[in-house]
Parts: structure tokens; C-alpha cells; sequence
């Protein structure tokens, strides 16, 4: 490769960072440098903070940015940035909207139609403005008011690519804004620009909007496909890449972690295998989140750090529910041992969890994760068809970054084969915990047994467990019961004893 062909292709494949950290890991780096690019999305969906995230990062990197508004007043793109807590020192606006004086009688046009000469008008400031600034990055919102003084579609696919020459050749990166007013799906647009970016928002029957963002097009270059998860927050868009498990392959991790009870240990013979991950699956008040809390404390005593997302309690009752089973957290979360959060489905998408336990795992050093429980997680995306692919993503990703994970998942039902579950996803974890309730001697009492241990050998007797004198306690095997899991178990203790006594005498 000669050195000539060498800077080309350098500079062909320099990207210009969005000031948005998710979105430039969605795009591989950035915009690809000098090209044109469409930002398609509805009323609302963030276009405008998108692009002011766009210039900001350029100032901040010593570039001259260049914000055109047509359809919002300066005064009104200075709000959005307050509201953001944003300043706009070395962003310029020029604003060229339609004023009060169009609206007296002698500036209303006669000899030509109006768009005739509002169109030469806007065009021709535009390029002035440019050529006066002299940017490097630009913003132009919004097409919809070229389109409209276009007229038609040939005139405007015309001027659209004489504006796609005219910042190309000043190697100028541009954003143009389009919010989709102009009904169906403007594909003529799209095939002129570099690049397209799809902003939707889906609505919910109850909860907060959902937003996501996909990449339809990027010439040339390499880009995370599908649909990405976006908020709009104080400070700006915060985009959720769609997790990839496959780019985080790492060493595998040996040992296992123990949950400070030695029999639930011996009935997993050592402990739970780290890099894997364990459903506990059971009815309510089966002893799940207690015994989950368990292996999170006996990790935050190791001196690891800990997460625990809560989708139904709260995190004070939680804390003084493993109070009482001397499991105390509080002193592991004022030590910073301990990350606890309460989750409300209402207010949360897919994305963003995944991205919050990322997190969690990438800027704290999580070595184990605590999903109490999987049920508030379907809550919080009704309509989902594709949650096993998303957990299987999740937990693939743990796994290969060594972290234990342990799901909770509520059965529906309290006993007997009527027991249900709200999705099977016992086939993706490594490890299944069951619990149970059973009726005998007139007492409902409480059985766990360890159903699949993906990495190799397990107890495989049914232990009794229960609370008592404040602290979690499994039993020994309940040999003497037969049809535990059932429910109403049928009690063989003396059968079995005059069994035992028959081989003795042969």
C-alpha cells in the first residue's frame, strides 16, 4: 500500500465521537468523519438532544459546531440546554425562522409563491452561515421545513444533494434532523445520506415510553446491528448497546463460593461453581430470596462485591427480613461491600437493566449478581417475545466474566403437580435449587433440593429447610417421606426399617 493510499484509507476510516459513550460503541467509534448523515425519529424522541450532544463533544474537543435551526426559535434550543444543566460555550446557533413582520399585509408575496422565494431565501443564508463559521461539525434542524418549501420531491432530493456537496467538500461532519411529519418513510432521503439513525418510541399500555434506537444504514463501515435501548435524562440521551456475549470472552475462573450454611454447601458438594449461574425456583415464601441473600452475604464477607436488583421488595424490608436471619446487610453496604437496588418494572426497559448490571460488573468489580426475581423482569417488558434470548445473552456474558449469578424465579401455585411457572428457563442456568412446601404431621413445612448441576456431581437427596432461632437451617435428608416434591408426601420411615431388617436377616 503506497503512503498516499495509506492516508486515505486512515482518513476514510476516522470517526468523530457523539458525545454519547453507548451510541458511539453502537457505531464503532463514531460517525465516520466528513459524511452526511440522517437522524430519523418522531416528536420527542431526542433528535434535538442528540445533536446538541454532537456539538457539545466537538467544542469540547476545540471543533467549530454549528447548530441551524428552521423550526425552533434560539431562545427555545438555549432551554433544552438548561434543562440539560448543559452550556453551549463554543456551539453557534443560527436561527432563520419565519419572524412577526412576515405577517403584516405588505410582506406577503404576489407576483411568486411564496415557497419560491423562502426557499432561495433559507438555502442561501444557510451557506452564507457556513461560510462565515466555518464548522466542522452541523447540525440542521429540521429537514421538514426544506421539504415543505421544496414542494416538490425532485427539487428537494436536488437540494439535498447540492447540501451533501457543499459540507463535503469542507470535510464537515453533518446531522440533518428529520422528525417524520411528512408521513410515510422518506427512503429517497436515506439513500442520499452516509449513514441513517432510527429513533422510535413504543408505547406501553402502563409505564414509562420505550425508546430504542437502530442503525438502518452506514456505508462502509462496521456498526452493532439490531435495536438498541435509549433514555433521555437530565444531561442527555443514554444509549443501552444491545449486549453481544461473544466480545467478552475471558479466561475461565476456577473455585466455588459458599453460602456460610455448610449443609446447603454439602448438597452442591463444595458450593456453587464460579462463572455459573443458579435459578432458585419455588412458590412464594418458599425460602428463595432468604436463602439468595445468604450466598450475597457470605460473598460481601469474603471481601467481594456484591449486587442485588429487587424487582418486588424493598430494599428496607429486605434488609430487616435478613436482619432477623443474623444476614444482616447493612454493614455490608455501609462498607460499600454491598449494592442493593430497588427496580421498578414500570419505569425500566430491557436495555437498560442489562446496561445497569453491566455496570455493575465492568466499573464495580461485581463477582456476584442476585435478579429477585426473574417474574418482576417479565413485568418490566410486556409484549417481550424474546426474553430467553436476551437472558441467555445475560448470563452467557457472566459466565465468561466469571460472575456468580442467582436467579429467582416465583412459581405460581403453593403445592401439588398444579404448580406453574411463568417462563421455563431452567434449560439456561447451569444450576437448579428447588424448593417446596409439604404437608406432614400437620405442619406445612419447607423442602430444597438440588435438581441440575451443569459442571458435574450433586447431592441428590431432599433436605428439610426451615427458620429457625433467627437463622436459616437444612436438615438432614427426608429419607423417612416419598412424594415430597408432590406436596403431600407419604411417610415409608417403618417400611423402610423392616426393609433394612429383612436384608439383615437373609
Amino acid at each position: 500500500m503506497t503512503d498516499s493510499m495509506e492516508q486515505d484509507f486512515n482518513e476514510e476510516d476516522e470517526r468523530v465521537s457523539t458525545g454519547i459513550e453507548g451510541l458511539d460503541d453502537v457505531l464503532n467509534g463514531g460517525f465516520p468523519k466528513g459524511h452526511f448523515f440522517l437522524i430519523e425519529g418522531e416528536p420527542g424522541s431526542g433528535k434535538t438532544t442528540l445533536g446538541l450532544q454532537f456539538l457539545m463533544q466537538g467544542a469540547r474537543k476545540g471543533e467549530k459546531s454549528l447548530y441551524v435551526t428552521l423550526s425552533e426559535s434560539k431562545r427555545e434550543i438555549e432551554k433544552v440546554a438548561r434543562s440539560h444543566r448543559w452550556s453551549l460555550e463554543g456551539v453557534t446557533i443560527f436561527e432563520f425562522t419565519p419572524t412577526e413582520d412576515s405577517l403584516r399585509p405588505e410582506d406577503q408575496y404576489s407576483a411568486f409563491h411564496p415557497s419560491e422565494v423562502e426557499f432561495q431565501d433559507t438555502t442561501q443564508n444557510i451557506l452564507r452561515e457556513v461560510e462565515r463559521v466555518q464548522p466542522t461539525r452541523v447540525v440542521l434542524d429540521s429537514l421538514s421545513e426544506i421539504r415543505l418549501l421544496a414542494r416538490d420531491s425532485l427539487r428537494y432530493r436536488r437540494q439535498v444533494l447540492a447540501l451533501k456537496h457543499f459540507f463535503t467538500n469542507r470535510n464537515c461532519t453533518v446531522l440533518l434532523l428529520d422528525d417524520r411529519t411528512s408521513g410515510a418513510e422518506d427512503l429517497q432521503l436515506q439513500s442520499i445520506a452516509h449513514g441513517v439513525l432510527l429513533l422510535e418510541k413504543v408505547q406501553r399500555e402502563y409505564g414509562k415510553i420505550r425508546r430504542r434506537v437502530q442503525v438502518a444504514k452506514l456505508r462502509g463501515s462496521s456498526y452493532r446491528e439490531g435495536y438498541h435501548d435509549y433514555t433521555i435524562q437530565t444531561g442527555g440521551v443514554v444509549v443501552c448497546p444491545r449486549l453481544v456475549a461473544a466480545e467478552h470472552r475471558s479466561a475461565a475462573v476456577e473455585g466455588f463460593v459458599s453460602s456460610r450454611i455448610p449443609e446447603l454447601d454439602e448438597l452442591w458438594h463444595g458450593g456453587i461453581d464460579r462463572g455459573s449461574s443458579t435459578l432458585m425456583l419455588g412458590p412464594a415464601g418458599s425460602g428463595k430470596s432468604s436463602v439468595a441473600m445468604s450466598y450475597a452475604i457470605a460473598a460481601a464477607e469474603r471481601g467481594e462485591y456484591v449486587s442485588i436488583f429487587l424487582f418486588e421488595e424493598w430494599v428496607r424490608l429486605a434488609c430487616k427480613r435478613a436482619a432477623a436471619l443474623h444476614i444482616d446487610p447493612c454493614p455490608y453496604l455501609d462498607a460499600g461491600k454491598l449494592h442493593i437496588e430497588q427496580i421498578d418494572p414500570a419505569e425500566l426497559s430491557p436495555g437498560e437493566f442489562t446496561q445497569r448490571v453491566r455496570d455493575c460488573v465492568e466499573k464495580d468489580g461485581a463477582r456476584l449478581i442476585v435478579i429477585d426475581s426473574l417474574n418482576g423482569y417479565l413485568n418490566a417488558m410486556p409484549g417481550e417475545h424474546h426474553l430467553a434470548i436476551q437472558m441467555h445473552e445475560l448470563l452467557s456474558y457472566l459466565n465468561q466474566r466469571g460472575v456468580v449469578t442467582i436467579l429467582v424465579l416465583a412459581q405460581s401455585g403453593m403445592m401439588g403437580a398444579a404448580m406453574t411457572s411463568p417462563v421455563d428457563l431452567s434449560y439456561l442456568a447451569d444450576n437448579v435449587m428447588m424448593f417446596r412446601y409439604f404437608e406432614a404431621a400437620g405442619r406445612v413445612r419447607k423442602a430444597i433440593s438440588i435438581v441440575k448441576k451443569r459442571s458435574g456431581e450433586h447431592e441428590d437427596t431432599i433436605r428439610e429447610l426451615h427458620m429457625s432461632d433467627g437463622r436459616i437451617v437444612v436438615g438432614e435428608p427426608l429419607a423417612d417421606f416419598r412424594g415430597v416434591l408432590t406436596g403431600v408426601p407419604t411417610y415409608v420411615g417403618s417400611e423402610r426399617m423392616l426393609g433394612s431388617k429383612h436384608a439383615e436377616g437373609e
